[in-house]
């Protein structure tokens, strides 16, 4: 990916923002138990910058957990559907390469579905320089579970509709982990692991989830419309109930900069 697609691809969400929320999958509670294992503190009463928070999908539940959250968001209809769904979170807007935050001024630095947005380089030297002594950096995605039938085959169509190019489809695996600080000064001592959960959804809900990707919202909408048509009549044949089981690995890093 060039670096005028990487930002062509990280601005996108801003216009399906709604779409974004009301679609894209959660996290499970048994993320946030790993998450404090690994960081080695709850996340109760803890001081969280939730970066390139989104829509405050994962926001919402380490609040919910009763930690201190800060919102940091780069994309102004991301932050305004955040704010909407959850005006009582401070929200300041930047983003991982140069946080709007003080120096030790943060326990835990959270990346939910967004540390790829960054630059290694410039993002792991920003969380060594916010985070409190003994503090963490956690990152984690919703990987499509790579062993599930159905998933396999709609990864391979959704790789041959762009030429190759999904890298979705790898799941969380270690390789996955080995990239997620190429680049960095130095690689910060790090630990991780998978979560894996589902989610029963209707078709329509999983079709719109797949359609907020980036990869997809820079497309162009004909085409978009044009693949999710032809996928819904196969997922239809795969469950004929209407109900499409979604099953997801969740690859979480956390990391002790």
């Amino acid at each position: 990916m060039t670096a005028s697609s990487h930002t062509t691809r990280a601005h996108s969400f801003n216009a399906a923002a709604a779409q974004y929320a009301a679609n894209r999958p959660s996290y499970p509670s048994a993320l946030f138990d790993a998450i404090e294992d690994l960081a080695g503190r709850p996340l109760e009463g803890a001081r969280v910058a939730d970066i390139g928070a989104g829509t405050g999908i994962a926001t919402a539940l380490l609040h919910a957990r009763g930690a201190d959250v800060i919102a940091v968001e780069p994309g102004d209809g991301m932050a305004a559907q955040l704010h909407c769904s959850l005006p009582h979170v401070p929200l300041v807007r930047g983003d991982g390469n140069a946080l709007p935050l003080a120096t030790a001024s943060v326990d835990l630095l959270t990346y939910a579905q967004a540390w790829h947005w960054t630059d290694p380089a410039r993002a792991v030297p920003e969380a060594r320089r916010v985070l409190r002594p003994g503090g963490a950096l956690a990152l984690w995605w919703n990987m499509h579970a790579v062993d599930v039938p159905w998933i396999i085959d709609q990864a391979e169509r959704i790789r041959h509709h762009f030429n190759g190019e999904y890298s979705n489809a790898q799941g969380a695996s270690r390789s996955r982990t080995a990239q997620a600080f190429e680049g960095a000064p130095t690689v910060p001592a790090h630990e991780h692991r998978v979560v894996r959960w589902s989610r029963s959804v209707p078709i329509d809900r999983h079709l719109a989830n797949i359609g907020s990707h980036s990869i997809f919202l820079v497309q162009g909408e004909s085409a978009t419309k044009d693949f999710l048509a032809r996928e819904r009549e196969h997922l239809l044949k795969e469950f004929p109930n209407g109900e499409v089981e979604e099953v997801y690995d969740v690859l979480l890093i956390v990391a002790t900069p």
